[in-house]
């Protein structure tokens, strides 16, 4: 951030010294572009508001960052209450880029190498802040009309592809670099993806009863659980610990379902666990149950707050993100294979989620 914080005054100099000729050369290349077809609402107000708010992040060069962070974050809603799409966030935002890019050229602007790569630093910031505001406040306003429905989280797949593709493209274009702001949206989107994918599945079967009962080796599940925690873990930057789990034991279940279930516990611990916290996964048999343990680090939670959390839509923490369908899809799923789940609260530590079923 040292070298965008540098460089901020030139950038903010040029921007603003030249704020009309960037606005009408960026108009020409949207009205342009076959796709995504340009709107009057994106033409005549959306471009001088994605200008002005990299104007306003370079504006302060002590406080660049907070500034693109809290711009992009009122940007990214404000393009949702206009209706702009996803992909006019991502277009646009390379749009303006190109047009400072010639226009620095052909005026022959002392703009060097490092300023510019200043300026995309700042550019994928931006993306990523705006499409991330964006995509939460669209989860926002579903969850506040009572998305329950499939076709709700079938909408929810769409955006989290669609983010996804618009920042492989983005990075493709080689703009900005893979180890960047947009090279972790991506990141995230596939993930969110990937959670809802395991959610639709699970209220598919869920809804269908389409459930199939088989034996399921708890030593050979657990390990399978653990392959894709640890990716997500490693991602996140978290430990995770699982305990080894003696061969034998059995439960008689639907496969899929106690996969669901038990995913959404550990991806949801892994979600609110401190940074450089740990998760644990342990299971083990006695007097005829099984139980299988997912414990966070996630702070602990306040009295009477254990059970608010399966309620559908209830979300905690700060990261908002997703719908809070996880723990009542989990509950539905673990009860679905004649089983319950129970939470306990370690006060200032976590709590620890119990999968218990019986055991055959």
């Amino acid at each position: 951030m040292v070298s965008r914080v540098r460089y901020a005054a030139v950038l903010h100099e040029f921007l603003f010294a030249n704020r009309a000729a960037i606005i009408a050369r960026t108009r020409a290349k949207v009205a342009l572009r076959a796709a995504p077809r340009a709107t009057e609402a994106e033409l005549e107000s959306g471009i001088p508001i994605f200008l002005d708010q990299l104007i306003e992040a370079l504006r302060s060069p002590n406080a660049a960052s907070d500034a693109i962070v809290k711009s992009a974050s009122n940007h990214g809603r404000d393009l949702l209450k206009r209706g702009f799409t996803i992909a006019q966030v991502v277009y646009d935002y390379g749009d303006v880029c190109q047009a400072v890019t010639e226009l620095a050229a052909e005026t022959e602007a002392s703009i060097t190498a490092d300023e510019f790569h200043a300026f995309n630093g700042c550019l994928d910031d931006a993306i990523a802040q705006a499409v991330t505001e964006y995509t939460r406040r669209r989860e926002q306003s579903i969850t506040a009309q009572g998305a329950e429905r499939l076709g709700d989280l079938a909408h929810e797949l769409r955006n989290a592809l669609g983010a996804a593709m618009l920042s492989f493209h983005t990075l493709k274009t080689g703009s900005v670099g893979l180890g960047g702001s947009t090279s972790a949206l991506l990141d995230r989107s596939l993930r969110r993806l990937s959670t809802l994918i395991d959610s639709t599945v699970t209220q598919v079967r869920l809804e269908s009863s389409s459930m199939s009962t088989e034996r399921v080796s708890l030593h050979q599940f657990i390990e399978e659980i653990e392959v894709v925690a640890a990716m997500e873990a490693n991602a996140r930057g978290l430990a995770l610990s699982v305990l080894p789990v003696p061969a034998g034991i059995e439960v008689k279940v639907d496969r899929e379902l106690l996969a669901g279930a038990v995913t959404n516990l550990i991806q949801n611990a892994l979600k609110f666990t401190r940074p450089g916290g740990r998760v644990s996964i342990k299971a083990a048999a006695a007097k005829g149950r099984v139980c299988i343990d997912v414990e966070d680090e996630c702070g602990g939670l306040g009295p009477g707050k254990a059970e608010e959390l399966f309620r559908p839509f209830e979300q905690r923490g700060l990261d908002r993100s997703g719908l809070g369908l996880g723990l009542s899809i989990s509950r539905r799923s673990v009860e679905a294979i004649g089983g319950h789940i129970r939470v306990r609260d370690i006060a200032g530590v976590g709590c620890v989620f119990t999968v218990d079923l019986p055991q055959i």
